[in-house]
């Protein structure tokens, strides 16, 4: 019980605060639309509640753990294994029964209480698995001095890392795979292999990405107009053109934000949730929160995120060990991007990608990892200080 007098109030309790406040808007921005189809009013209050508690629960047992056990290679071999077969019958279910896809896209299993997304634990395997293999092999990265090198030192792991993003991108699922690239990106970026390769990579990947973009918006070749992904292109540049087809939810994003003025409507009064915006609680809750609580309740929430995002890189900073950096850098990242999807997206800066805003949208899967991810955090930092202290 020692452990528990080392635990940083600075990640707990914003954490804790942005779980109450996920549980009360998912309810208020759901229980119109589930009153209206006849539905219990309190279906995704209940579910929302459940995967709160759950994800708590969660959260400090893992902080309880012994630190070995989640640097151990068991842990790390049986959560890679897991996820790597689940993305695997994901695209293979996709091709044998088109029928199983939701929204377009085959990217959860139902597991009865919840709807596993095997994507969100790919992000936290990527954070500790190429964490892991960049701090066991440090000193051989410092010899580095080109992409042949870099490939041949980290085969296993890159390739590893490379069909889990393919089989995101198949699903398909843009936004997810942008994230495991970017956590890829972020992890190499912020290991012990030159600086001068480091932007020599990161610059032949940017460039391959926005020549790809170009070609397609140029050429316009036919498997990339008749998918849904060019269309939210399209929405992101013409919504209110595009009102009545692909940009109709942008456009009553932008109306919800418009609504709620600084203070907001009022909890409960949002008309945009009210069957203009397509499930609400879940991609477009800050629209619903920004129409109830004003611009006033949105940045307590980027508040309290950023707050946790910057003490997980402060602790990373300040931390002595290669490995544990990483793992803080990567899910400082991985929050960081699914922010910035989010909010970007309903803001109409870039296009509609599905991400969840962490700890407030409704989902069981999002919140179980990131809370499992935030007890790392916890864990990695309270035995460092326990080491120091020891010492």
């Amino acid at each position: 019980m020692k452990k528990l007098k080392l635990i940083d109030l600075w990640i707990v309790v914003p954490y804790v605060i942005l779980l109450g406040i996920g549980i009360v808007m998912v309810y208020s921005a759901s229980f119109y639309n589930n009153m209206m189809q006849g539905g219990s009013t309190t279906q995704y209050l209940l579910k929302q509640t459940l995967y709160a508690l759950l994800g708590a629960f969660i959260c400090f047992i893992v902080y309880m753990l012994k630190a070995k056990v989640l640097k151990g290679r068991g842990l790390l071999s049986l959560l890679g294994g897991i996820t790597w077969f689940s993305l695997l019958f994901l695209v293979i279910r996709a091709r044998i029964n088109p029928s199983s896809n939701i929204n377009g896209a085959s990217a959860w299993i139902n597991l009865g209480l919840i709807n596993f997304q095997p994507l969100e634990l790919a992000k936290l395997v990527l954070i500790m698995y190429l964490a892991l293999v960049l701090a066991i092999k440090q000193n051989k990265m410092n010899d580095i001095d080109g992409f042949r090198s870099l490939w041949q030192a980290n085969k296993v792991p890159l390739i590893f890392i490379l069909t889990m993003i393919i089989m995101v991108v198949v699903q398909p699922d843009f936004g997810g795979a942008l994230i495991l690239i970017v956590l890829s990106l972020v992890l190499i970026s912020a290991s012990t292999i030159p600086s001068n390769l480091i932007w020599k990579l990161d610059g032949s990947l940017i460039a391959m990405v926005t020549a790809a973009l170009v070609f397609l918006f140029t050429a316009k070749p036919g498997f990339f107009i008749h998918n849904y992904q060019y269309q939210r292109f399209l929405a992101m540049q013409h919504p209110f053109e595009l009102e009545r087809t692909s940009g109709a939810q942008i456009v009553n994003s932008f109306y919800a934000i418009s609504n709620g003025g600084f203070f907001g409507v009022g909890l409960g009064n949002s008309i945009q949730k009210r069957g203009y915006l397509p499930e609400p609680h879940t991609d477009f809750i800050l629209s619903i929160i920004s129409e109830e609580l004003g611009v006033f309740g949105v940045l307590i929430i980027l508040c309290l995120l950023a707050m946790i995002v910057l003490r997980i890189v402060l602790v990373g900073l300040r931390s002595k060990s290669t490995y544990n950096s990483l793992v803080l850098y990567g899910i400082a990242t991985m929050l960081m991007s699914q922010i910035i999807l989010n909010v970007g997206g309903l803001l109409g800066y870039i296009p509609l990608t599905g991400v969840t805003l962490p700890f407030i949208s409704y989902g069981g899967s999002s919140i179980l990892v990131l809370s499992a991810a935030l007890g790392i955090v916890l864990n990695l930092e309270a035995t460092a200080k326990f080491d120091s202290i020891e010492k």
